[in-house]
């Protein structure tokens, strides 16, 4: 059962008793967690959440938790009613300081988004990604090298992050002795309340609360300013001497005349780095816990690896959803599925929750690689904002994983992950395995 008597939460008024702006809610364990969604789930109507606090923001007047997945999907079928505009990644609106470094296509509605995603999409297209298939072959070779000499470690240092960034960083064109940079601001960015990142421990009491906002919102700006500042050095040097590298091909101006500008740039250069290395590293990470734990799955999925990698992958993806949730905002009033929603309105579309609702998914606790169909939402829902690296993260995990269960099948984790303190990613810090 939940337990969530620690977090001395009553949203009076509301009629709720789990408030998921409380980042106490994200520090409890991941199991209770989803309990917690089941339940707000079981409910009749969208829960309304009073809104979390940041400094110099000004709080609004709350925000609506569709955890159903009907609700996801009509959702995000329809943006012209649940618009990205004016921030989709963030509760409050963004504001300018944030925007400079954070107002990447996915805050964007069309056509504005229309016309970025036509422009960066010439990264993602199948011929791309099979024309980077022997640098992920070969990172790949060289990540399970290193886990083979080290008998046991940290699998997200060593396998889960390493890969994905090296692939992003190399079609950036990104010199190698910036790589560890890269990724330090990009935990950094994802890291929200964590107490490791923030620097504020977990028994500050009061303090907690009044310290973390500030802390996270300036290492933030410093993150997102020092990414910023590395794409635009690399963005110029590319407009006088273009390579071969995405870099070039972005800001450089192709057969219709359409190239991105300087601010252009440097927000899809966050949102690439971040993005593109998120949600495989996630999704590496607790695949190798769940196969641990579910070693009937482990055994199918090695026995065949090329008959059920794809529905594997489906189920952890649907299982850890890397991605735990995205903002949209009312342009109208609207009915959505019997919930009014006014003009104006903001909600959550909680992906985690919509991957779990027994309407949709049979048994939809148990981990099942056979699971078919599988319609899950975490490479977001139908439309215009699905992920426009959901072909790149799938090829990536194939090819990891291939090398891994061929070169060494007795891969276990050890030990229950360090978890972030999220309510955005659902992300592992460190996860200890053993060959």
């Amino acid at each position: 059962m939940l337990d969530i008597s620690a977090l001395d939460v009553n949203m009076a008024g509301m009629g709720v008793d789990i408030d998921l702006s409380d980042l106490r809610f994200w520090t409890l364990p991941y199991d209770q967690r989803m309990a917690a969604f089941a339940e707000l789930r079981a409910r009749p109507g969208a829960p309304l959440f009073a809104e979390p606090r940041f400094p110099l923001i000004k709080p609004g007047a709350g925000y609506y938790a569709l955890t159903r997945h009907a609700d996801v999907v009509e959702a995000s079928r329809h943006p012209d009613v649940f618009s990205s505009e004016p921030a989709s990644n963030s509760i409050p609106d963004m504001p300018r300081y944030l925007a400079t470094y954070f107002g990447s296509m996915i805050n964007m509605d069309d056509p504005r988004h229309a016309r970025l995603r036509r422009i960066v999409s010439r990264a993602f297209t199948p011929k791309m990604v099979s024309g980077l298939m022997e640098d992920i072959r070969a990172t790949s070779t060289r990540i399970v090298d290193t886990l083979l000499a080290n008998r046991s470690g940290d699998f997200v240092a060593e396998a889960a992050a390493r890969l994905p960034m090296q692939v992003i960083c190399d079609m950036m064109g990104i010199p190698a002795d910036r790589h560890a940079m890269v990724l330090a601001h990009t935990n950094r960015i994802l890291a929200g309340g964590d107490p490791e990142y923030t620097g504020v421990p977990e028994d500050a009491g009061w303090l907690r609360t009044r310290l973390v906002g500030p802390v996270a919102m300036a290492r933030l700006v410093q993150a997102g300013r020092s990414l910023h500042r590395l794409a635009a050095g690399l963005g110029r040097e590319r407009r006088l001497r273009p390579t071969g590298d995405l870099t070039s091909k972005l800001v450089n101006a192709d057969l219709e005349g359409e190239a991105l500008t300087d601010q252009e740039f440097g927000s899809f250069f966050i949102l690439l780095v971040v993005a593109g290395n998120e949600t495989t590293r996630t999704a590496l990470s607790h695949g190798l816990k769940l196969l641990t734990d579910h070693p009937d799955q482990m055994e199918l999925l090695q026995s065949d690896f090329d008959r059920h990698i794809v529905g594997a992958l489906d189920e952890i993806l649907r299982y850890a959803t890397p991605v735990t949730q995205f903002r949209r905002t009312l342009t109208r009033d609207y009915d959505l599925n019997g919930q009014p929603l006014k003009k104006g309105d903001k909600v959550l579309l909680f992906y985690n929750a919509a991957n779990r609702d027994p309407a949709v998914f049979a048994d939809p606790d148990r981990f099942d690689i056979t699971r078919s169909p599988n319609p899950h939402l975490s490479f977001g829902g139908p439309g215009p904002h699905f992920c426009l690296g959901a072909h790149l993260a799938r090829t990536e995990m194939t090819v990891l994983l291939r090398e891994l269960f061929a070169r060494a099948p007795r891969i276990r984790s050890v030990g229950e992950p360090d978890r972030l303190t999220s309510s955005f990613i659902n992300g592992i810090k460190r996860l200890r395995y053993s060959l």
